[in-house]
Order: structure tokens, then C-alpha cells, then sequence
């Protein structure tokens, strides 16, 4: 067992408070590793659970069989049908969540104190003893075509399935994690028990847990709770970079307003320059209105309302990718904007006061994060998944402000590319054609 005491000091207008947290890592009886925080001044407890390897772990022909099976997790399970485990959670004020993901599956569970070895042992029936029943399937599976349905409709959604199939082809990454209507209405029950034997397994298993518990009580509580999963899944998917080259595509769709997605290849999330990679997008379009995009794009020309830019490090390829709207007949100029700020950012870098700017905001708004016991809980959880320790909550901001402008700027040459963006527009677009470079 190992304790690390965070100490977080928010600084609000006139006045400071601090907060600690002490997060316990613990390892249960039957070797389930989990972060712990005891915060017993409410009666109250927030459980993260994730699994590493998501929707990606969809074996072929099969897309879309691991997000249909956790949306079905809380639609019956042993001998209870989906009404009667909804009445039963309802009844002991419980909330649970199941999620997926392209790199993992995540539960979120919150109880009350006095609720909680009933409210853990529903949440085990669901996970342990799921039922899939044939009419469950029917009925969340006409959910989720619906959804395609939509997305189909979207024109964000569209552009950025279409930007993922060109950069990542056949793998995982470059198809739409809930399916095709094909795929879905093609799943069967026993494709659902596949799916939960291969996402649901204790070798990628990742816990954290805050609130009015003890840590004497989390292990043989895991144990119980997660200790009858299966111990391995399958391999996961290869590593894939990313595959396209600049330009534009363009997609005919009937809208008065254009769509663009955009981006080339990122860096990883353990890159030492990452902290200097997060910086420059944040002051590049990450930061609202104080970033350059959207003072160039928006307020300088009124292009859009608004631009942004991301930092995707995903498991298995690293993105850099950005978003924008603008009407038919001024989306070519956004786009040429944003490639003239990013060609002058790599070539120029950040200024003195844009790097003090960012570093004021980004170390502000961090403590800020961990205003609840679920919201804890979560960050907790994808620290470990990301193979972070517990005293990275402490030394985060010492990382950020230990950046200099040489950092920026020279990470700002090696990783904006320019001549490698590739922007997908869905629209109709004046004066833009799909082309190449």
C-alpha cells in the first residue's frame, strides 16, 4: 500500500483554499489494483471502473457487437428483467453508467454509504450475470441504429467518419465504433456474450474509488465485485500511423453551412514533449477566444463562431485534429486562414505573453477539476490508465510551468505541419475541390 498526499490550493478572486487528497493505492486479496480516496464527511461513494481495449477489441464482421453490449449491461441481468433492475437500482438511489469507448469500456457506479453492499451487488449481477435477452437486443439495437441513422444526418459526423476511414483504413480506429446498419442487424445474443467475455477481463482492469469507504473495505469489496471476470482477453490491436496526406475532401451534402474537419499525425501521450505540445494547442486553438484561430478565423474576419484544435493521443495512433464551421461561400477562406496561422506558428512560434497566458490559465483551471467525488474518481482512473503515478495530481502544474518558449517553439517547428493538414469539408463548399498534395 502506498499514500500520497495531494495538496491542491485553488485560487479564487481574493482567496485561496486548499484542498487534500489522499489517494491510497491498494492491491485486493485477489490482485486487483485499485486508487483509493477516503472522504467520509458525506455518506456517499463514486466507483470508476475501466477496461482497456473498448470497441476495438470488435472482431471482424462484428462492429459495433462491444458498444450494443454495455448499453444491454443494465437491461436485465440474472433472473431480473430490464424494468426490474431499473426498479431495483432506482430503489436504493444508485446510478450506474456503461460507456464505450475506442480504447476501453468504462462504469461509473455512485451509492449511498448505507445502500452500498445491495447496490454493489447489483451492479455485480449486471457485470458477472448479464442476460442479453433476445428482446433486450431487439430493443437496444433499434436504439443504436437510430443513432447511425443521425450521424448519418450530421455533418460534423460525417466529415470525421470520413477523415478516419481515409487516415486509418481497416483498422479499428477507421470505422464507426457503434457499427453499420449492416454490422448491427447482423449482431446476434450470442455475439453479445463474445463481446462481454472479450472487454470485460481483469488483465486490463482499472478502479479507482472516492468517498465514505475504507481502505480496509476496497479490497475484499473488488474482489467480490469484479473477481469472477474472466482473467485474459484477446490480443490487442496493432499500433497504426497516420495515413493521410494534405489536402481536401470534399463531400456533397445539401447544408448552408460547410463543415471541416481537419488534422495530420500527433504525438504521444508520454512524448517528454508533450507538456509543450499541450501549451502550443492550447494558444493555437485550444484556448477559446484568446487563441490565435479563433482571433484570425472569428473575430479578425468573422468566418465562423467558433474554431478549435485537439491534442488525440489514442492508444494505438496520435492525432492532432481541429474543427471549424463557416457558411458555403466563406469556408475556403477558413480554411486558408488556418492553414496560413499554422504554417507561421510552426515557422515562428509563440510569443513571451501568449506562453504566460496559457501557463496562467492551464495551471488555474486544474485544481478546479476536482470538485467531486465522481469527478475524483474519473480523473483518478485515466491517470492510471495512462500509466501515471499518484503524485503527477502535485507535479502537473510544475510541468506545465517548467516549459520554456525554446520548448514551445521548437516543438512548434517539429510538429505543426502545414503541408500535411488534410481537411475534410461537408457541404457545399464555393471554391474548394477535393485534391491532394
Amino acid at each position: 500500500m502506498l499514500r500520497s498526499i495531494i495538496a491542491l490550493t485553488l485560487g479564487l478572486l481574493a482567496t485561496t483554499a486548499s484542498a487534500e487528497i489522499d489517494i491510497i493505492e491498494v492491491t485486493s486479496p485477489g490482485g486487483i489494483n485499485a486508487w483509493v480516496v477516503e472522504e467520509p464527511s458525506i455518506p456517499f461513494v463514486a466507483l470508476e471502473i475501466r477496461f482497456r481495449g473498448g470497441t476495438s477489441l470488435d472482431l471482424p464482421d462484428k462492429r459495433g457487437a462491444t458498444n450494443l453490449m454495455m448499453a444491454l449491461l443494465e437491461e436485465g441481468s440474472a433472473d431480473m428483467t430490464a424494468q426490474e433492475f431499473q426498479t431495483a437500482r432506482e430503489g436504493l438511489a444508485a446510478s450506474y453508467s456503461f460507456s464505450a469507448y475506442d480504447d476501453s469500456v468504462g462504469i461509473s457506479a455512485q451509492f449511498l454509504t448505507e445502500n452500498q453492499d445491495d447496490a454493489l451487488a447489483l451492479l455485480r449481477q449486471a457485470l458477472i450475470n448479464p442476460t442479453f435477452d433476445q428482446d433486450a437486443v431487439d430493443r437496444v439495437r433499434a436504439q443504436v441504429l437510430a443513432n447511425i441513422a443521425s450521424d448519418e444526418k450530421r455533418p460534423n459526423r460525417i466529415a470525421s467518419a470520413a477523415l478516419n476511414a481515409a487516415a486509418f483504413g481497416d483498422h479499428p480506429y477507421g470505422t464507426n465504433a457503434d457499427g453499420t446498419v449492416d454490422s448491427v442487424n447482423a449482431l446476434t445474443r450470442a455475439d453479445m456474450f463474445t463481446a462481454h467475455q472479450n472487454a470485460l477481463t481483469r488483465d486490463r482492469l482499472y478502479v479507482s474509488v472516492v468517498g465514505d469507504v475504507t481502505v480496509a473495505q476496497v479490497g475484499p469489496m473488488l474482489d467480490a465485485l469484479l473477481g469472477d471476470l474472466p482473467a485474459q482477453g484477446p490480443a490487442l490491436p496493432d499500433d497504426i500511423a497516420f495515413g493521410l496526406a494534405g489536402g481536401v475532401t470534399v463531400i456533397d451534402y445539401a447544408t448552408p453551412q460547410a463543415v471541416a474537419i481537419f488534422g495530420h499525425a500527433g504525438m504521444k501521450r508520454d512524448d517528454p514533449d508533450f507538456f509543450a505540445a499541450y501549451i502550443l494547442n492550447h494558444v493555437l486553438g485550444a484556448g477559446g477566444f484568446e487563441s490565435r484561430l479563433m482571433n484570425e478565423v472569428r473575430e479578425k474576419r468573422g468566418l465562423t463562431y467558433g474554431i478549435g484544435t485537439y491534442l488525440v493521443p489514442k492508444f494505438h495512433a496520435e492525432l492532432m485534429l481541429g474543427s471549424v464551421a463557416s457558411s458555403n461561400d466563406t469556408i475556403a477562406e477558413a480554411i486558408s486562414v488556418t492553414r496560413d496561422v499554422w504554417a507561421d506558428t510552426a515557422a515562428n512560434g509563440i510569443t513571451d505573453a501568449e506562453l504566460t497566458a496559457a501557463k496562467t490559465y492551464l495551471t488555474g483551471e486544474y485544481p478546479l477539476r476536482f470538485d467531486g467525488n465522481s469527478e475524483i474518481a474519473a480523473i483518478m482512473v485515466g491517470m492510471q490508465m495512462i500509466d501515471l503515478s499518484p503524485e503527477y495530481v502535485t507535479n502537473r502544474n510544475d510541468f506545465i510551468n517548467a516549459v520554456t518558449l525554446d520548448d514551445v517553439n521548437r516543438v512548434a517547428g517539429e510538429l505543426l505541419a502545414p503541408d500535411d493538414l488534410h481537411f475534410v469539408v461537408v457541404g457545399q463548399p464555393e471554391g474548394l475541390l477535393t485534391t491532394s498534395e
